[in-house]
């Protein structure tokens, strides 16, 4: 009978999280954080753009509903 060759074994799962969470660390050492003032400003935008979406939305369901009453009082 052969012997498996255990050189090419892959590492236990907990040896393999450790050097993932290890490589992550790495790497979020190396990111550049924004600054507050860019949070807050990138945050409004967002925050606009949301409001602006919600308004067309709001007012094209409110057209579609008028619509819809003008046509289904049509026989009446």
């Amino acid at each position: 009978m052969a012997q498996k060759d255990t050189s090419t074994k892959k590492p236990n799962i907990f040896v393999r999280m450790g050097r993932k969470l290890k490589e992550t660390f790495s790497e979020l050492k190396r990111v550049t954080w924004p600054t507050f003032p860019k949070v807050v400003k990138a945050t409004c935008v967002v925050l606009v753009v949301v409001l602006a979406f919600l308004v067309v939305v709001t007012g094209i369901n409110y057209g579609l509903q008028a619509l819809l009453e003008v046509l289904t009082n049509i026989g009446q």
